[in-house]
């Protein structure tokens, strides 16, 4: 039995390396040799709170974390076509039911069925190998790398965020927040071709690298009142879109005064509170759009064509890399560090 190591969760604000079967390819999937895999919120809070939301991590057991990876095909199953030993591939990491209504619509990110990595109780990529179905693993162009490859699943949350919107060419756009969503949500929207692009967060060097990235106008919201500066950016029209992605009540609850009248509200950030109060009655004197984002559909091939084709760079999210030894300081980094650190990746290899 050949063996492979892998990092698990064995408590709260605790990381372990252990060894652990490597995986053969069945059929209709491969083994990725993985080489990147990037920290996602999601995956901070499971690690230093044990829960988002609604799934909650069973600390009685070991638990691996990781959904955002890149690799290299090292084995292929019987049946598999499309994928050969060597491809770099990005791995979609929700794998759907295919039969009911929401799938057979279209809107496979909404199955009730999905297996999603390291979403309790499914296990994560923090590892060295792994075997998935090859539909779900997406053939890299030979110019891109598989850190680009692992920063895929992020961008695809911003590229469905502008969907979702319909950003058009020209807009006015607000970004509440500027952590990793919030940056491949202002990259999408200026793929797009939308206008003025405003971001407002806490955090200085969030900031600086939103401006790095094409914002026009940065608003630090602890030393600046938000909605009167955007009024004077916009001579008081306000904004055709505004997408709130940190999840924080305080900015969910700011949205609806922020958009124009008749314009379109993203909600893209997941609150840890469940019921915010909202108002509606400016909802409801402006005429907004309210729409919502869970994940992404649709969308790999294309946020994979964006990256090769250069109309979006999505390695300029990546402010800090670990090797995979130090998998313990990187986790605790970013729990720790919400000055300097937007998007950590683990290098396995």
């Amino acid at each position: 039995m050949e063996m492979q190591r892998g990092a698990f969760m064995r408590g709260l604000d605790n990381m372990i390396i252990k060894e652990i079967e490597k995986p053969t390819a069945g059929p209709g999937k491969v083994v990725v040799s993985i080489e990147y895999v990037g920290i996602c919120g999601s995956d901070v809070h499971y690690y230093h709170s044990g829960r988002v939301g609604a799934y909650e991590v069973d600390l009685s057991q070991d638990y691996m974390l990781g959904h955002e990876c890149g690799g290299v095909v090292v084995e292929v199953g019987e049946g598999v076509e499309d994928l050969k030993v060597g491809d770099k591939v990005a791995l979609e990491p929700g794998q759907t039911c295919g039969q009911c209504e929401a799938c057979k619509e279209g809107h496979y990110n909404l199955c009730p069925d999905v297996v999603f990595l390291a979403t309790p109780p499914v296990q994560g990529c923090n590892m060295e190998y792994i075997e998935y179905p090859q539909e779900y693993c997406f053939k890299l162009p030979e110019k891109l790398t598989t850190l680009e490859g692992a920063m895929i699943e992020p961008l695809s949350v911003g590229m469905h965020a502008a969907n979702q919107a319909a950003v058009g060419v020209g807009d006015s756009v607000v970004i509440l927040g500027s952590g990793a969503i919030g940056l491949t949500t202002l990259l999408s929207c200026r793929a797009h071709g939308c206008g003025t692009v405003i971001v407002s967060d806490l955090v200085d060097s969030r900031l600086q690298k939103a401006k790095e990235l094409g914002a026009d106008y940065v608003i630090n919201g602890g030393s600046a009142d938000v909605l009167e500066e955007v009024k004077k950016i916009t001579g008081g029209r306000m904004a055709d879109q505004v997408f709130e992605t940190a999840g924080s009540p305080v900015t969910i609850q700011q949205t609806p005064f922020l958009a124009k009248r008749g314009g379109t509200v993203t909600l893209v950030g997941i609150s840890t509170k469940p019921e915010i109060a909202f108002n509606f009655a400016q909802v409801m004197d402006k005429e907004l759009t309210i729409k919502s984002v869970f994940r992404y559909r649709n969308i790999y091939p294309r946020a994979i064509a964006a990256v090769a084709s250069g109309a979006i760079d999505v390695k300029g999210i990546v402010t800090h890399e670990f090797d995979f030894d130090h998998i313990q300081e990187a986790y605790q980094e970013a729990v720790n560090n919400k000055t300097d650190l937007v998007k950590a990746v683990i290098k396995v290899k």
